[in-house]
């Protein structure tokens, strides 16, 4: 493997102290002993419930190249033998590694937030843009204070393009973390009632959302939904921020990357986008009007960043969706087969309404359409006004049974009453057993929570319960 930092470099980067006989280069950057390559560098980052220092002989053995270390800590590892950079904090030391490897960077760096889309949106963006060269991009969703710098310092210095998704609960996160990232593209997807317990209304996420502007390069872009109702919030950030070529894509007649013609299917869709100035048709792998809008902005991102919009394009067709993200698996129940949709991972009302939406254009060949829902997290006094709001968003949903877990999820429920088919339960563990047992042969059954919630049990309880016949149209 090909090496990722000198030794000296890191030194220098992170203004640290040598202490051993550290190796010539090292081969990647880790934070955690369960994933640590040969040769790599571990950093032992203290977080909220756990400390990487109690992890140093675990790292040892794992045969970690070097240890980055913090200098009150150093007396605590003893006389454990392996080369270090003794540093006075470690996670700030990440982030000044990560600030080397971007001005080190030729590569066109895209930033990637929003209230719903940004994972999904950084995949698409990984997968259209590898034909035009080396792409780098964030494992899972590392886009919080940790996960971006991380992300930074694992860039090679030879990337082409580089996207990372930046995230934020609270006001003024985004901030640090683009300043770090200083992309040449910043793309919002959309804004929507995510964490909207800790802000007071959805313009101010919209202004949340709009720190992405603030490290925008010079002569760089913003990227902006143009159907969302907070487009012009975003627009005058962005020109606030310095950025002086605003960008939109959605169906609005003055979206730059526009949406000219859509047709959805069940495990895929065909579009037509007007991208500068040309129509591009487009095989989206991925089912679902969210992916499409999601699409459009990496059409932009292409275009914005120089890359083959072609190329893009026949990528597209291999586009599929994540585990908790809409992943799709064919499982084998014993009368035949049905359809499993993993919406594990987040939920957030929007997101919750496009997955209802994914399930309703599903096909359950001879079965029904099952959609077991829990808590939709972090919406404050709003929760129980956004969970009953989804009952309108079900009655109008091929949805034909349903299965709620949560305590918020309980304002859902009585709003639906007694008239439509639903089985509910205070926590996920009760429903499971349920679910499992309920499911039968041409059942299309779609499983959507905040990842708090634990939901991605029930997923896996069905797979281990039924034998796979492999992924279904458009899954992982």
């Amino acid at each position: 493997m090909s090496a990722l930092w000198t030794s000296e470099a890191m030194v220098a980067a992170m203004g640290g102290r040598p202490l051993g006989n550290l190796p010539r280069e090292i081969t990647g950057i880790s934070i955690d002993t369960r994933t640590l390559a040969q040769g790599e560098a571990f950093f032992a980052i203290k977080g909220e419930n756990f400390d990487g220092h109690d992890f140093a002989t675990a790292a040892m053995a794992a045969g970690a190249g070097l240890m980055v270390v913090a200098e009150d800590r150093l007396a605590s590892l003893g006389r454990l033998t392996m080369p270090m950079i003794v540093v006075e904090d470690v996670l700030h030391a990440l982030e000044l590694l990560g600030a080397a490897a971007r001005a080190r960077s030729n590569a066109k760096v895209i930033a990637v937030t929003g209230s719903a889309g940004k994972t999904s949106t950084k995949e698409a963006l990984r997968l259209a843009l590898s034909p035009s060269g080396k792409v780098h991009a964030a494992e899972r969703s590392f886009n919080n204070h940790w996960g971006v710098p991380l992300t930074l310092a694992r860039m090679p210095q030879d990337t082409d393009y580089a996207v990372y998704e930046i995230g934020m609960n609270h006001p003024g996160e985004i901030r640090p973390l683009v300043k770090l990232v200083q992309p040449h593209v910043a793309i919002v997807t959309m804004i929507a009632a995510a964490h909207l317990g800790f802000f007071h209304s959805l313009d101010d996420i919209a202004r949340a959302k709009g720190e992405i502007f603030e490290g925008v390069t010079p002569g760089g872009h913003a990227l902006v939904n143009r159907d969302d109702h907070r487009w012009r919030i975003l627009e005058k950030l962005a020109k606030e921020a310095g950025v002086k070529h605003v960008h939109g894509f959605g169906e609005h007649s003055r979206a730059n990357y526009k949406l000219l013609q859509c047709d959805l299917h069940a495990d895929y869709s065909m579009v037509t986008i007007r991208v500068g100035g040309d129509e591009v048709s487009v095989r989206i792998g991925a089912p679902g009007r969210h992916v499409v809008q999601n699409v459009l902005a990496v059409f932009g991102a292409v275009h914005l960043a120089g890359a083959d919009v072609a190329a893009a394009a026949a990528a597209m067709a291999n586009l599929k969706a994540e585990r908790g993200r809409g992943a799709r698996t064919t499982l084998r129940h014993p009368d035949g087969p049905f359809l499993v949709i993993d919406e594990s991972y987040n939920a957030n009302p929007a997101s919750m309404k496009a997955a209802i939406d994914l399930l309703s254009n599903s096909e359950a060949p001879g079965g029904r359409r099952i959609a077991v829902l829990g808590d939709m997290l972090e919406l404050g006094s709003h929760s129980e006004r956004l969970h009953s709001a989804l009952a309108e968003v079900i009655r109008a949903s091929r949805i034909e049974r349903l299965y709620l877990a949560g305590t918020e999820m309980a304002a859902l429920r009585d709003k639906l009453g007694s008239d439509f088919p639903v089985e509910y339960r205070e926590k996920g563990e009760e429903l499971l057993p349920l679910v499992v047992s309920g499911v039968g042969a041409g059942d299309a059954i779609m499983i959507k929570s905040s990842n708090g919630i634990g939901f991605s049990r029930i997923v896996d309880a069905l797979a281990a319960r039924f034998p796979g016949s492999g992924a279904g149209p458009g899954g992982d």
